[in-house]
């Protein structure tokens, strides 16, 4: 047997484990890397698990074109030329930013480039977007206009050395295992001081000095509440104020309309809540923030991270071990997917495309002229533009709208009128029932590149086995396409050939090279081949030169309970599955931990509408209704329900509302109004 070391395609946290492949080239297993920077010879219910998917027989194992109505098996060299035929003739008869793109953050950062200079350099669109829209675009561009760089700014060692730490809108232990348990280390072993501001009882909060159980939608007046107290008690950083930022007395006027009694009455907790977590926070000598999709997937996800920025700012918490904002990235690539410019936009390393310099340095780079000037579509507004008849082709790489975009019926209408649709994937899904062309990719497994981890860090992932039937790395896929539709420009030998031009074009990236990281990945921004890495953000100057205060006022969420509607639904995920489930639903074992779609419920509501404990209900939106199963327990408080989006026969995002933040686009997943009747 051999081993082979590469990086989990999960999470973000980015452990790294070895692939066990038998003496016949079959992948038979994960073993632990006892020496890898970040697993420390650790992995999670999923990361075991890694192996199982890869070789289900479900797997995509050769292109198939709809005929008929019906899709039947081609040849490659088939699906290509009909793709390039069909994207040039719909560009032809109805403009550029007719066909849009929709790259991945479970592919490489190889993949998720080429995707963007396919969609830039070949077709002259911008329409180029992925799914941190629908989960950290808030976190992108709040912590780059506070901050300049919209990326968690200290390490995952960090967790460890932290005094206090405010975890919000994070289910740490279960959705980013490994740090989860850094940070319970840290309470436990170092008496660290743990506040937990969380709707739900999570598993966190069992040992925190505090829970705080704010009603959904209420995070900017609860962090302003916390502002209010540090200011009004002198226990701000003033020194830190004064060297590293500005618009400070904007900060100060807005919360100062937040006392602990306002934003307590908002939030729905007591005032002494709000003044002894501001206390504690205020107190510590290095204390962090560590927030996930509870912070940025809301109508006002930007204001709240801003409003976490604020914070960190407002008690000197920047630049230094131990402290800072540190958003948690769902998905195995979905900072590198950014880093590489896989939005409409940037290019890569946040170089903006309505820039004319940068404009000019990527059509030098990729020889080509007159690259696109306009922003392109977002993931949310393709969907939109496909129902109103606008979008006419979407090429669609590692996603699956169909189960992660909210209001799914919007979405079933918006991909039934296209008039092309292409989907490159590993496996069939509900989004791929749309697909006039399906190209089977090749999985994490079966392929080389990198991918970059939320803590910055760029590794290696190794192939290990062959792919599976006639599926083909995505990089190949994309590079054979451009060379279809008359492009020369996208021609290499490896992966590493695709990093190095990466390195050429994208400072951040400048040091970054296959030799460099062969054995530890390094931390963005590395800027050239003798730049160590950088594990913590802004130290002494911060990326934007002074950090900004940008205060929010509270704004409540879109559609909230009424007397049809008395609940409030919010969604999220469970331990054992990942995102769409396309791949743990495939694995045995998660499979057979959670097997069916469910919901939490409030014993008291459960009590008053006469459903029991596993008994089958239906879940109801203004969009729509879910048949899943009850789960009776006080994680939830009265009111309100929380539902896993992971199940193809039970999608929770049939039930979200399309209510978008007018800034980053991202869907308000974690509030809307629903109702409960009983199945039975």
């Amino acid at each position: 047997m051999k081993k082979v070391i590469t990086t989990c395609p999960y999470c973000g946290t980015g452990c790294g484990f070895y692939l066990v492949v038998d003496d016949e080239g079959k992948l038979i297993g994960v073993e632990p890397a006892g020496e890898h920077v970040v697993a420390q010879g650790q992995l999670c219910v999923k990361g075991w698990n890694a192996h199982h998917f890869v070789n289900h027989p479900d797997r995509l194992t050769q292109p198939l074109i709809r005929k008929d109505g019906k899709l039947e098996p081609a040849s490659w060299d088939e699906a290509l030329g009909l793709i390039a035929e069909k994207l040039k003739d719909i560009q032809a008869r109805h403009g550029n930013d007719a066909v849009a793109f929709f790259s991945s953050a479970k592919t490489t950062n190889e993949e998720n480039y080429l995707m963007m200079k396919l969609a830039r350099a070949v077709f002259k669109t911008n329409s180029v977007d992925h799914c941190a829209r629908l989960c950290h675009s808030s976190t992108v561009l709040g912590l780059a206009a506070t901050f300049g760089s919209g990326a968690m700014t200290n390490s995952i060692s960090c967790m460890e050395q932290a005094d206090c730490i405010l975890v919000t809108g994070s289910n740490t232990p279960e959705q980013h295992p490994l740090i989860g348990t850094r940070i319970i280390n840290n309470v436990k072993k170092n008496g660290a001081k743990l506040i937990v501001a969380d709707n739900r009882r999570i598993r966190l909060a069992r040992i925190a000095d505090m829970h705080i159980r704010c009603k959904n939608g209420t995070d900017v007046a609860f962090l302003n509440g916390l502002m209010n107290v540090i200011i009004s008690q002198g226990l701000e950083d003033k020194k830190f104020i004064e060297t590293r930022t500005e618009n400070y007395d904007e900060l100060k006027k807005i919360v100062a309309d937040y006392p602990p009694e306002k934003a307590a009455e908002i939030c729905g907790i007591t005032p002494d809540e709000i003044i002894e977590a501001a206390r504690m926070f205020a107190a510590a000598d290095k204390a962090m923030i560590v927030y996930s999709m509870g912070i940025t997937q809301h109508t006002h996800g930007v204001d709240n991270v801003k409003s976490c920025a604020n914070l960190a700012m407002l008690t000197g918490n920047v630049g230094l071990p131990g402290t800072g904002v540190n958003p948690l990235r769902g998905q195995n690539n979905v900072q590198g997917a950014c880093d590489m410019g896989a939005l409409p936009n940037v290019y890569s390393g946040y170089q903006k495309v309505t820039d004319p310099a940068a404009r000019e340095k990527f059509e030098k780079a990729w020889g080509v002229e007159n690259l696109p000037a306009e922003v392109g579509h977002t993931v949310t507004t393709a969907i939109n533009a496909a129902a109103e008849g606008e979008l006419k082709a979407l090429y669609i790489l590692g996603e699956n709208p169909m189960m992660s975009d909210p209001d799914q019926n919007h979405v079933r209408e918006a991909l039934e009128r296209l008039e092309f649709v292409i989907v490159q994937d590993i496996f069939p899904t509900p989004t791929s029932e749309f697909a006039d062309v399906i190209l089977p990719a090749a999985c994490y497994a079966e392929k080389d590149g990198t991918f970059t981890s939320t803590e910055r860090r760029v590794q290696r992932v190794r192939k290990a086995v062959e792919p599976v039937g006639q599926a083909r790395s995505d990089w190949e896929i994309l590079c054979d396409l451009a060379k279809r539709c008359g492009y020369d420009g996208m021609q290499y030998g490896s992966p590493s050939d695709i990093m190095d031009e990466i390195a050429a074009v994208t400072p951040i990236y400048g040091g970054i090279s296959y030799d460099r990281i062969d054995k530890v990945g390094l931390q963005w921004p590395c800027l050239d081949k003798e730049h160590p890495g950088t594990s913590v953000l802004h130290a002494g100057k911060f990326s934007r030169g002074l950090g900004m205060f940008m205060p929010a006022e509270y704004t409540p969420s879109v559609e909230l309970p009424c007397e049809e509607y008395p609940f409030v639904l919010s969604t999220g995920r469970c331990y054992f599955h990942f995102h769409t489930g396309t791949m743990t639903r495939r694995s045995r074992l998660l499979d057979r931990e959670e097997r069916f779609p469910y919901f939490e419920l409030h014993p008291d509501d459960a009590k008053e509408l006469g459903i029991g404990e596993r008994q089958w209900a239906f879940v109801t939106t203004r969009r729509g209704e879910v048949k899943a199963m009850a789960r009776v327990t006080d994680v939830v408080v009265k009111g309100v329900l929380f539902m896993p989006f992971h199940f193809e026969e039970g999608p929770a995002n049939r039930l979200t509302i399309n209510a978008l933040d007018p800034v980053a686009k991202i869907p308000e997943y974690k509030v809307c109004a629903a109702k409960i009747r009983s199945a039975s």
